[in-house]
C-alpha cells in the first residue's frame, strides 16, 4: 500500500486528508501516484503547482515510490 496525505490548499480542493492506494505492480513513481490519487478521488491536481514529499523528504515527481511510502502532496509555502 502506498500512503498518501493531501495538506493544506490541496486538501480542501481534495476534500479529504488521505487515502491509501494499493502499489502497481512494477513500482510507480510520485507523478504516477499522483495520477492514482486523482482517479481515487476524483479531483485533477495534475497541473497545480504542487510539492512532493515521500517519507517526509521533499523528492521530485520523478522519483520512485515503494511499497509503504508515504507520500504528501502540498502546495508551495511562503513566509512573511
Amino acid at each position: 500500500m502506498i500512503h498518501v496525505k493531501f495538506f493544506a490548499s490541496v486538501r480542501e480542493r481534495v476534500g479529504i486528508g488521505e487515502i491509501s492506494l494499493p502499489m502497481p505492480e512494477g513500482g510507480a513513481t510520485v507523478e504516477e501516484v499522483l495520477a492514482l490519487a486523482e482517479g481515487e478521488v476524483g479531483v485533477v491536481l495534475q497541473g497545480a503547482h504542487l510539492l512532493a514529499a515521500v517519507n517526509l523528504r521533499h523528492v521530485p515527481f520523478s522519483d520512485v515510490v515503494r511499497d509503504g511510502d508515504e507520500v504528501a502532496f502540498f502546495p508551495p509555502v511562503t513566509g512573511g
